[in-house]
């Protein structure tokens, strides 16, 4: 799900309703990012708390390996150990997928990955006969969309839901909980029930953001293919898949609506004594500079939505410091008055909710290896106000302004306005990569030494922290 997809993030063309009821409760992060935008390596940040370059995953593709089950700390298994009962319910995309990574128990949905999941098991048992998860005829990495093909209750967003609701009605309430609600949904395929498909009408829908650097994307051959990950298409096109996306994300808030009614009505005390966050693992390019999918530097790929509700309460409503995935662990672990592993990298929000902090980062450092093509492997760090990219198989460099410029149209890096200003945000990125000592800097600037991946040495083997 987009960081720009949440009415009370500032998208008025979007129905939230219950997200923004949520952010109204709380505080809504601004500037919050995907280190490493694509799925198995932002939810291995995400339990664990720690950067990319130590939990060992640099993206998907290239070079990179399944999301280890041997980390030594989680966030649910530090929960766990402190007696919090812990479960987790929809996508979980560990490996082996029935790995607990430190959840007592889960409630899987993992899309086509897993023909026994828990869903497609309930599926079977629930739908009429001869129909299957799988009927509506998009593939999973498809920009295509349509309606949902069986009814709403089927769909695996709801599925997810209900099984949450199950789990906390029927938990003991002498004992805290942590429970992860993880939709598969708004990631593709694009298929809500048919009410959610139609509730934004064409024109509520905004065009892609375009910048004239994108035209080296704006082929329309690659557009044949169901599952492009870029191409020129047509706005009736991008307007049918980015209806069935917008669809997705308002069935997600239809969801978060019972979760909230539920808890209100059936367990007050919990829902008042609660931290409740909302994030996704990362973003949708939705056709923005002729791009699809995720693992880009860019906005719509990097950038993540992010509400966070205390039930100490917030002196913020909305925080523009830059703050990452692993930055959740040390969050939920200081709430719960359980101590943070020498293991985790990220940083507690909670002070963020009182006042503005003088001492926290300037920047967050993201990357993705090699994936659809080698020409799109890249680097870039930012602060949610500037952005330095660095693509090391092209050799080449990207710098927005997105104080000015929120949809990246513009590449300054040639700007000689900017060059002072340029140079500390590539001076960022060199020291990240000089403190890995891994041959990615030479002269002072970054530098690709050879055809091969990068790889972190923790790929194989467990970051012990400092």
């Amino acid at each position: 799900m987009r960081g720009d997809c949440i009415g009370a993030g500032g998208n008025n063309r979007i129905q939230t309703p219950n997200l923004d009821d949520l952010a109204s409760r709380g505080t809504i992060f601004s500037h919050a990012y995907s280190a490493v935008p694509s799925c198995i390596p932002a939810r291995a940040l995400l339990w664990t708390g720690q950067s990319q370059w130590h939990a060992g995953l640099l993206g998907m593709g290239r070079g990179q390996g399944q999301m280890p089950d041997d980390y030594p700390h989680t966030i649910a298994g530090e929960l766990t150990r402190a007696g919090y009962r812990t479960h987790m319910v929809g996508k979980g995309h560990f490996h082996p997928q029935r790995s607990l990574m430190g959840f007592e128990s889960t409630g899987l949905d993992e899309s086509g990955r897993m023909p026994d999941s828990d869903y497609r098991q309930w599926f079977r048992a629930h739908a009429p006969e001869g129909v299957t998860p799988d009927d509506h005829g998009v593939d999973w990495n498809s920009w295509h969309a349509r309606p949902w093909h069986a009814d709403e209750r089927l769909h695996p967003t709801s599925w997810t839901m209900s099984r949450a609701l199950e789990f906390l009605e029927a938990r003991d309430k002498s004992k805290p909980f942590f429970l992860n609600i993880s939709f598969a949904r708004p990631h593709s395929p694009y298929v809500p029930p048919e009410y959610y498909f139609h509730l934004h009408r064409p024109d509520d829908i905004p065009p892609p953001f375009a910048g004239g650097w994108a035209a080296i994307h704006a082929d329309a051959r690659p557009a044949k293919n169901r599952n492009a990950w870029r191409g020129k298409m047509t706005t009736q096109q991008i307007q049918r898949a980015r209806s069935g996306y917008y669809g997705e994300i308002a069935f997600v808030d239809a969801q978060i609506g019972r979760l909230m009614n539920w808890l209100q009505r059936c367990d007050h005390d919990a829902f008042n004594n609660t931290l409740f966050i909302f994030t996704s693992d990362h973003g949708d390019m939705q056709g923005d500079h002729n791009l699809w999918r995720k693992t880009y530097a860019y906005e719509g790929s990097s950038r993540v939505p992010f509400i966070l509700v205390s039930p100490r309460g917030s002196k913020r409503s909305k925080v523009g410091e830059v703050i990452e995935l692993r930055d959740i662990m040390p969050t939920v672990l200081e709430a719960a008055g359980v101590s943070v592993p020498e293991t985790v990298d990220g940083r507690s929000l909670l002070p963020l909710l009182e006042r503005p902090s003088s001492d926290w980062r300037k920047y967050i450092h993201g990357e993705h290896c090699t994936c659809y093509s080698e020409e799109q492997e890249m680097q870039y760090v930012t602060d949610g106000n500037r952005k330095f990219i660095w693509f090391p198989r092209l050799g080449s460099e990207q710098f927005f302004d997105l104080e000015i410029d929120p949809g990246e149209c513009i590449n300054l890096i040639d700007d000689p306005g900017r060059q002072k200003e340029i140079g500390q945000w590539r001076n960022y990125m060199v020291a990240e990569l000089e403190a890995r000592s891994c041959g990615w800097v030479k002269n002072g600037r970054p530098y690709c030494p050879d055809e091969k991946p990068l790889v972190s040495p923790y790929m194989t083997m467990r970051w012990k922290g400092t």
